[in-house]
């Protein structure tokens, strides 16, 4: 991350547009692999898909038609035939489990962190068995609430689904049912079926390719590669160690996973022994999570956006600028924070999506590296606490699912905590919260787009002058153009695909391979994150609490603001979007 330019060297003309930019700057380097990681993918799953998958779709479809038609709620029929559906998953291929074993991060552990990479079958039977009296408990509550579900369902078909009340009793016990369902089959059945596996090796493999292919564009944007590469195992290794304490049970219950311990792993050896100094070159926080970012837009899907369609739109593209500035205004004209990049980019950072609209951010406004990490650091700090306190407080108050959904999504950072926190609420709450952020995420380029023409024109350009369009060009993240480019085409295959879209592009080429590499260059970008951070250079940067007072206020009228709009379309605008998601 640049320096912070002063307005005389910022408003300069950069001149004509030159190709060797292409193949000489960091953003298109991230597009560029990221797209290979994309295009990769692909090649590996488009060709294989599972056994019969046009079969059970078409089979499938017409059940689901047939039982929406048959009753006003969704029934033991219709879930079935949706779980079904589901269930054809191209990632589920053994060639896919193969590719998982390569990407996949350390195993959970309780009491033994060594188990997180090495696991006997002595220990995995000893887990098994400790598992087991709860699996069965479990899969029996499951069996009594299927039981019950069918029951009611009956009931309500006697009476040929015109009499309500029986329908809702058939429709509450349903939903009971999945929720025990949901229960049996989560971390209880994960527990209770668990394998002995040595993650060893496929780290080791895992690191010499993920080294190589940063590698290859170093040279060309001003790394040194033998030095980066000679520093990389370095980082890498913090990235395990930190996967590794995240996996730890009760600390993954609370929330506190492997990206915040990769940044405070990095800022206690940072601040204590000190970064070694061939680890330096290796350093590069933007080149591994630009492309990150990139692989992140491919998972942001127009089809999905829909699903929840303008009320989803008013709460996230309203409420997210808004809040954005006057969180900003707020820092400058009543905090009075003197670093106008460092206000922007809290701002954008708790507004927007977390730490990738701090990074887009920070790049359009030319932020400092501590300035971004003190954005990046607050929002892990209250994602880890939100995504906990929030859902706790839905749930309390007796909220209704969709409004909770809608909250949790709009207001916490990180799109995994927000599906982790959704999934408090039940099957609908998971599905609109994290709907809802991925709509917010969208914004993503809008913001950076619009902080690069502020910047350029009002913060940074000195009186009587004029910004060019090429300054402008010049400054705006160009990595962005791949997270929008990535998303367009990602989700025109998804359309031209149809129904094999979800199975083959969703639960395949993304989940199954784009997903996990990004987890991995987000945690490598957050370990360098924390070995670059030095807390006597950032000090200053913290007088008088104003960064953390400007999140807080600025997370305060979020939740407020959020919980209003939300409110309004989701049941008083558009409440048959509401029913809809209900059914």
């Amino acid at each position: 991350m640049p320096e912070e330019a002063k307005p005389s060297d910022v408003v300069a003309n950069h001149g004509k547009w030159e190709w060797s930019e292409l193949y000489r700057k960091e953003d298109w380097w991230a597009i560029w692999l990221g797209f290979l990681v994309l295009l990769v993918g692909l090649l590996l799953f488009l060709p294989r898909p599972p056994a019969g998958m046009h079969e059970t779709l078409a089979v499938t479809d017409a059940a689901l038609a047939a039982e929406a038609a048959r009753a006003p709620f969704q029934t033991l029929e219709w879930h079935e035939a949706n779980d079904t559906r589901g269930g054809l998953r191209a990632r589920n291929e053994p060639f896919a489990k193969t590719l998982a074993k390569w990407l996949g991060t350390p195993g959970g552990w309780t009491a033994n962190p060594l188990e997180s990479l090495y696991l006997s079958e002595a220990a995995a039977a000893r887990r098994r068995a400790a598992a087991e009296p709860a699996y069965r408990e479990a899969q029996e509550a499951t069996g009594r609430a299927l039981a019950e579900a069918r029951e009611a369902q009956e009931r309500a078909a006697a009476a040929e689904f015109a009499n309500p009340e029986l329908n809702d009793r058939a429709e509450t016990a349903i939903r009971q049912w999945r929720q025990a369902r949901e229960t049996e089959r989560g971390s209880v059945r994960t527990r209770a079926t668990v394998k002995a596996y040595n993650k060893i090796p496929y780290l080791a493999g895992l690191l010499v390719l993920s080294m190589l292919f940063f590698a290859v564009g170093t040279r060309f944007i001003g790394i040194h590669t033998a030095r980066f590469m000679g520093g990389f195992w370095f980082v890498f290794l913090l990235a395990v160690a930190a996967w590794v304490v995240g996996a730890q049970s009760t600390l993954k219950d609370w929330g506190f996973g492997g990206l915040i311990w990769a940044i405070l792993g990095g800022m206690l050896i940072s601040n204590t022994v000190g970064v070694p100094g061939f680890v330096r070159e290796a350093l590069q926080t933007e080149y591994y999570i630009k492309t990150g970012l990139v692989l992140l837009g491919a998972e942001i899907l127009f089809s999905k956006i829909l699903a929840i369609g303008q009320p989803g739109i008013f709460v996230t593209w309203l409420v997210t600028p808004v809040v954005l500035v006057l969180t900003f205004l707020f820092g400058q004209r009543v905090l009075k924070i003197e670093s106008k990049t460092l206000n922007i980019t809290v701002s954008a950072d708790m507004s927007v999506c977390g730490v990738s609209a701090a990074i887009a951010t920070a790049a359009a406004c030319r932020a400092k590296k501590e300035e971004l990490t003190i954005a990046v650091g607050m929002s892990m700090l209250f994602t880890a606490v939100m995504m906990i306190a929030l859902p706790s407080f839905i749930v309390y108050v007796g909220m209704h699912p969709v409004l909770g959904g809608a909250w949790i999504g709009g207001t916490v950072d990180s799109t995994g905590a927000v599906v982790a926190a959704g999934a408090f609420l039940g099957e609908t709450g998971m599905f609109v919260a994290a709907t809802i952020k991925m709509i917010q995420n969208v914004m993503i380029g809008v913001i950076a787009f619009g902080v690069a023409v502020y910047w350029c024109s009002r913060v940074d350009c000195l009186p009587g002058q004029k910004v060019s369009k090429m300054e402008i060009w010049y400054r705006f993240p160009k990595f962005v153009l791949g997270f929008i480019a990535a998303s367009i085409v990602f989700s025109a295959i998804l359309a031209a695909m149809g129904g094999a879209g979800d199975v083959m592009i969703d639960q395949g080429v993304l989940r199954g391979f784009s997903v996990p590499i990004r987890d991995w260059f987000f945690i490598l970008a957050f370990s360098s994150i924390g070995l670059s951070t030095n807390f006597r250079e950032m000090a200053h940067q913290f007088k008088g609490g104003k960064p953390a007072i400007l999140y807080v206020c600025g997370q305060s009228l979020n939740l407020a603001l959020t919980l209003t709009v939300a409110y309004i379309m989701f049941f008083w605008v558009f409440p048959g979007v509401t029913e809809s998601l209900m059914k």
